[in-house]
Formats: structure tokens, sequence, C-alpha cells
């Protein structure tokens, strides 16, 4: 046999496969449906990104140039419309979806959209004296007290502590491992002065820092306490 035999070439695979889609049901007008649907966008953006979508139009009858028109405005919006079903095919032009029949319901569990954390407040200001037996704790930042801190008080705080007035009792600024952390008073009485956990009491702070505005910071491993006009 000299006939050259020829390679068949392989049958093209065609397989059905079905989609989940999102099926809007458009109203008139459609222009206060629009912006039904600009509101959905904005309470959950980004939730119909990448996902298909179908025009079901049984409920209204718009014209060609209407579904033209309204695919358009929906791919404005970044919502790709795989089909369209609910009209005639002769309202189809060949440039728009494809029409769709034979679509079933199902269920698609819609996820709440996050509501954004309220951003905790860097800081916290008393404008007034805080009385012996109170505690003060703010963990997430500095203290400011407009007044004096009585003897028995205590003020804890992530950042720095700020007191416009005396400190008779305990302060501890810097509590999770802030060693730049500082405790600012007018005048120095205190019972206990700490940093991020290296701390002085009353004993060891010296006499000449009991007059005048003082600054308390961390040196290593040591508390300092110095005047601010030093």
């Amino acid at each position: 046999m000299d006939a050259v035999a020829r390679t068949r070439p392989k049958p093209i695979r065609l397989r059905g496969r079905s989609y989940v889609a999102f099926v809007f049901y458009p109203i008139v007008p459609i222009i206060e449906w629009l912006e039904e649907i600009d509101v959905t966008l904005r309470q959950s953006p980004g939730f119909f990104a990448g996902k298909p979508v179908v025009l079901d139009l049984s409920a209204v009858d718009l014209s060609q140039n209407a579904i033209a028109q309204l695919v358009s405005n929906l791919e404005q919006r970044e919502l790709r419309v795989l089909g369209i079903e609910g009209v005639d095919a002769s309202r189809l032009s060949a440039s728009m979806p494809p029409l769709l029949i034979g679509g079933r319901h199902c269920a698609i569990g819609q996820e709440q959209p996050k509501k954004p954390e309220a951003k905790k407040a860097a800081s916290l200001l008393l404008d007034s004296q805080v009385r012996s037996g109170q505690s003060i704790v703010f963990p997430d930042g500095d203290i400011t007290i407009v007044g004096s801190v009585s003897s028995g008080a205590e003020i804890v705080a992530g950042g720095s502590i700020h007191i416009y007035g005396t400190l008779r009792g305990r302060a501890m600024a810097g509590i999770n491992g802030n060693l730049s952390a500082r405790i600012y008073c007018q005048k120095i009485e205190a019972e206990l002065l700490a940093i991020d956990g290296y701390y002085r009491t009353a004993e060891e702070i010296d006499a000449a820092a009991y007059h005048g505005p003082t600054q308390v910071w961390l040196e290593g491993d040591v508390v300092q306490i110095t005047p601010l006009n030093s």
C-alpha cells in the first residue's frame, strides 16, 4: 500500500459544567434600581468582584437599546453580565451577553460586611485629681492628668505619664515593653516609680528631686530621676 496514512485529528472535547451566578432582577424605574445596587456595593465593597452575574428581565419590558444601556451601566460598576434571561431573543444583539434558558434557583450565602474596628485612642486625658484608692490603667498609650495624684492612688500606662500637679502615689509607665516611656510631673513625692518593670521606691528617690518639675526615664535597667530644667 503506497497510500500515506493520514493522522486523524483529535476530537474536540466538550463537556457540560454548571456554575453558580448571582441573578439580578431589574425593576422600573431602572435609575432607582441602579441606585439600590450602588448602596449594596458601598455596604459590601468587592463582594461581587469576579463573580458571574445573570440578568433576569422578566419583570421589565426593555427595548434592545435599553438592555444594552443597562448592561453597560452594570459593567461600569465592575459587574460582568454572564448572560440574560427572561427576554425574547430578538431583543438581544450579537454584542450582548447570550440568552440563557433553564437556570435553576439555589441559595447563596452572603457574607455580612465586616464593620471597621474603631481605632483605639492613643492617649487618655483626665482633668481632675486622682484620689487615694483610685487606680487608672490605660495600656494603649499615654496618660495625662491635669491635677495631682494622691498618696495611695495608682497610675498605669502603656506609654508615658504626664501629671500637671504633684505625684504622691504610684506611677508605672511603659508596661507593655516601651523602654522610651517617661514620667513627667510638676512635683514628685511618689511612693513608687516604674518604667517597663524597673522601679524605684520612695526610699530610693533623691530628695533633691522633690522640688520642681521632674522627669523619670530609663537608662539601661536603671530608673533615672532628673529635674526638667537640668
